[in-house]
């Protein structure tokens, strides 16, 4: 069952701070001196010397330079009893963990006080703590008593959006439009607020009324015409952006947008769309572009690499270009024209070197290059790639033969979260697993899931591992719990699924959650073999073949044509069954699965 390893999922952390805490008390403990003219007060800072007063004291400091505008009317607080308690119930309750107190403290007391200050952290802990109403009701307030704060009125109209309240969030999205100093880049902007949208339907029909009052300009047409996309509406997409480019003709953008619509029906149409545009834009960067990635996707790389000469001979000192023109290479596997266009961005001043550097080093690895890979990954000393590079140096270590050294270079890596703490345990599990070594491998993700008893990625890999080890209790167990916890997990239902059809246990159940993960994931290669392989047992062999075929045309996985191979021979399709699996040992000469398939059809 080696095909269900999957990468860990990403997720995301944000602890609460407590410095509002101290600024607000120092705010409400110190009364600012008196001056001539009115004193904006501000969020933080050194305090003025003054004398201590109790009441109605403005919420902050006075600044060393002016205030926005947004923050010219703050709000006097009276400092009762009521109030403190509130606010230090509030940040204490966060400090501890229990942030859902925190969250509706801090709700209550936007609500008392109508500061923006507070509305606004308010708004962030509901959020964290997935209170949707409470932060949509302190947004909202954060937006009454700050109506200049683009991020107030921007939070307001994204918690809307992402409850589904699009009638509410509607005029909003109108005061951000008619807000915009340039209407224009609104409209571009507006579907990536959007995107958090579950209804796309609902998403498009908002976008619909919010470009009715902008019936000429390209860019409102051009936001419908992507909110139709989202819905997978092609055809009012397709209407909609031709609408755009005959408000603005050879606008490039519109022709990106028309090429990726026709694309989802031909890669003939997209090419012949982006081609035309390049007879008269010869010098089209992004058009020629996209016009290779197509060309690539057809498979046509010759006439692909022409177009990438073309565009490294247009742009010689376009770090953007040389990079795309580098990634593209890698899909190409023409590993030499990726080295050398990486190796150039290095000399180049281009932003991000320590991805350059994470690419050479996979290149280095999948030619098999191990000491030159380790360089490579070696030389990643800090930024967003760090963590990753370390990994990748622990994995070539372990190629090399030096397991030991592998698991030590993992075990000082420090995590700074548990979802880089699970990753290494899973990294580590993987390089044990790799060297036949499954009962250490499932004792260390054990060990993990006691401190991470709840973690996804962990309970997946112990479900697998529980498997090499024969305890099949608990890999139904622990996907159990996975499910719970993530019910819309295709990959858990398949594996699950899988596990009891594969030894021929509770078939219709098996059946059932395969059925489920492929409702969620219809196009997944391994879930559409899955499938095939429960109804073989079953005892359908034509209905197996068929999904099968389809499996192994999607992906031609060594365990996919096994399957496959079985069930053709067990309908009698003996030769085909042989030449399949004959084909497929010679491309994965130590495939277990495949090599003992054959033994059993053939022994």
């Amino acid at each position: 069952m080696d095909r269900f390893f999957s990468p860990p999922l990403q997720f995301a952390w944000m602890p609460i701070a407590c410095g509002v805490a101290l600024t607000w008390l120092a705010g409400c403990a110190q009364q600012p001196p008196k001056p001539e003219a009115p004193v904006q007060p501000r969020e933080a800072g050194p305090a003025a010397p003054a004398r201590p007063s109790p009441r109605a004291l403005p919420l902050g400091h006075p600044p060393a330079a002016p205030a926005a505008a947004s923050e010219a009317h703050l709000p006097k607080q009276d400092l009762t009893e009521t109030v403190l308690y509130e606010f230090l119930l509030a940040e204490i309750a966060g400090q501890r963990g229990n942030i859902g107190l925190s969250a509706q403290a801090y709700a209550d007391l936007a609500k008392r006080t109508r500061d923006p200050r507070i509305a606004r952290r308010a708004t962030e802990i509901a959020v964290y703590a997935r209170m949707g109403n409470a932060a949509i009701e302190s947004a909202r307030i954060w937006h009454e008593t700050d109506p200049k704060s683009q991020r107030a009125l921007q939070s307001l109209v994204g918690l809307l959006i992402n409850a589904g309240r699009f009638d509410e969030a509607q005029p909003y999205l109108q005061e951000l439009l008619a807000s915009a100093g340039d209407p224009a880049e609104a409209f571009m902007q507006l579907n990536r607020t959007l995107g958090a949208a579950a209804d796309k339907s609902a998403a498009l029909a908002l976008v619909q009324r919010l470009a009715e009052a902008h019936p000429q300009l390209p860019q409102a047409r051009y936001a419908v015409a992507q909110a139709a996309a989202n819905a997978a509406d092609d055809e009012l997409a397709l209407a909609e952006i031709r609408r755009a480019q005959a408000l603005k003709p050879d606008w490039e953008a519109a022709v990106l947008l028309e090429a990726q619509l026709l694309q989802r029906r031909s890669n003939a149409e997209a090419l012949g769309r982006l081609a035309e545009h390049l007879e008269r834009h010869p010098k089209s960067r992004d058009v020629r572009l996209n016009y290779a990635r197509v060309l690539v996707a057809e498979k046509r790389f010759s006439e692909a690499r022409v177009e990438f000469q073309k565009l490294i001979s247009d742009h010689p000192a376009n770090t953007d270009v040389i990079f795309a023109v580098a990634l593209l290479s890698m899909q190409l596997n023409d590993h030499a024209l990726a080295e050398a266009n990486l190796r150039r961005l290095l000399e180049l001043d281009y932003r991000d070197k320590a991805s350059i550097r994470m690419y050479l080093g996979q290149i280095a690895e999948e030619q098999k290059s191990l000491t030159e890979a380790l360089r490579w990954y070696g030389e990643v000393r800090g930024g967003e790639q760090f963590f990753a590079a370390q990994v990748r140096y622990a994995h070539v270590l372990a190629k090399l033969g030096r397991l030991g050294d592998a698991r030590g270079h993992l075990q000082q890596v420090r995590a700074s979260n548990e979802q880089q703490r699970a990753q290494l345990v899973l990294a580590e599990a993987q390089m044990l697993r790799e060297a036949s070594q499954a009962k250490e491998a499932f004792d260390l993700v054990a060990k993990a899931l006691g401190e991470l008893p709840d973690n996804p990625e962990l309970l997946y890999d112990y479900a697998m591992l529980a498997d090499k080890v024969d305890r099949v209790d608990l890999l139904e167990t622990s996907l159990k719990k996975l499910i719970k916890l993530q019910p819309d997990n295709a990959h858990a239902y398949n594996a699950l699924g899988y596990s009891l059809a594969d030894r021929n246990l509770r078939l219709e159940e098996a059946r059932e959650l395969i059925e489920t993960a492929l409702k969620l994931a219809p196009e997944d290669a391994f879930i559409i073999d899955s499938m095939g392989w429960v109804h073989y047992r079953l005892g359908k062999r034509e209905e197996a073949l068929k999904f099968l075929r389809r499996a192994f045309a999607g992906r031609p996985d060594p365990e996919i044509a096994a399957h496959l191979s079985e069930v053709l021979w067990m309908t009698g399709e003996r030769l085909e069954a042989e030449r399949l699996l004959q084909e497929s040992i010679q491309k994965h000469p130590g495939n277990e699965v495949l090599n003992s398939t054959l033994k059993r059809l053939k022994p």
